[in-house]
């Protein structure tokens, strides 16, 4: 199964996460398929960069998010809070 989760970067005791899409089996910071965003929880408020149109996409096509970017989804408007997508990308975000 293909999950939409977070993968641990930055050096101890300052965590930062690339958001990645990833089969289920692999490890968390192991092979992914690609990556559609970032996450800074140091920053205050936390800092979220995400390829919304692509995070859509990979919902589509039947990828999980994980229970970590379950409400980093729900925050951005990507899905709602029982977990269907609603985000539709606008005609000029399909045409770039």
């Amino acid at each position: 199964m293909v999950r939409i989760r977070l993968r641990r970067m930055g050096a101890k005791k300052t965590p930062f996460y690339r958001i990645v899409v990833a089969n289920q089996r692999n490890a968390r910071d192991g092979r992914f398929i690609e990556t559609i965003g970032t996450y800074n929880p140091l920053t205050d408020p936390s800092t979220v960069e995400l390829k919304k149109d692509r995070a859509a996409y990979w919902l589509s096509t039947g990828a999980q998010p994980s229970e970590g970017i379950t409400p980093i989804l729900i925050r951005e408007g990507i899905i709602d809070a029982k977990g269907k997508l609603v985000y539709q990308p606008a005609a000029e975000e399909v045409a770039a």
